[in-house]
């Protein structure tokens, strides 16, 4: 499969996604999101594919949301002018963040999905691992759950998690 921020390396049945942006620590981005959520997705029903490694390029894992964009760097619909009976037609199909997404994919892969984080993971960087079955942390990995400090929700699922 192509992909612009990850690579797709299937060898011996098992399957390794890489976060491909090391120039900026793999930092996450809207189009990340939806090349992740495509990958789980795919490799869930790949019978070639037994298992999952998920770890980034370079020295980060994810080093969490790219917030250098102009604009809404999380692709929200800023247009949107909800009524309570859209809200409630959302709510009954389910309402969730891109992270979120990202998450729950992983979370309902097939595949057992192990995440090797093999330096920074930071804000999504870190929750999106904690749908894995297995996280392994090299001696270099940093991992920061950042919301706080920077006035934001948790996001991704990550207080479920």
């Amino acid at each position: 499969m192509n992909f612009n921020t990850l690579d797709w390396n299937l060898e011996n049945r098992v399957l390794t996604l890489t976060l491909q942006r090391p120039e900026f620590l793999n930092a996450f981005t809207v189009e990340m999101a939806h090349e992740l959520i495509a990958a789980f997705n795919a490799a869930s029903e790949n019978d070639a594919v037994r298992a999952i490694v998920v770890t980034g390029d370079g020295r980060a894992f994810c080093a969490g949301m790219d917030l250098r964009g102009d604009g809404n760097v999380f692709g929200l619909d800023e247009g949107l002018s909800p009524t309570v009976a859209d809200l409630t037609d959302r709510l009954l199909r389910g309402v969730r963040d891109l992270g979120g997404r990202v998450t729950l994919s992983i979370f309902n892969c097939k595949k057992p999905v192990i995440a090797a984080i093999n330096g920074a993971a930071v804000g999504i960087g870190a929750t999106m691992t904690l749908a894995a079955d297995l996280r392994l942390a090299s001696e270099h990995a940093r991992i920061g759950f950042v919301f706080k400090r920077l006035g934001l929700v948790p996001e991704a699922c990550s207080t479920w998690f």
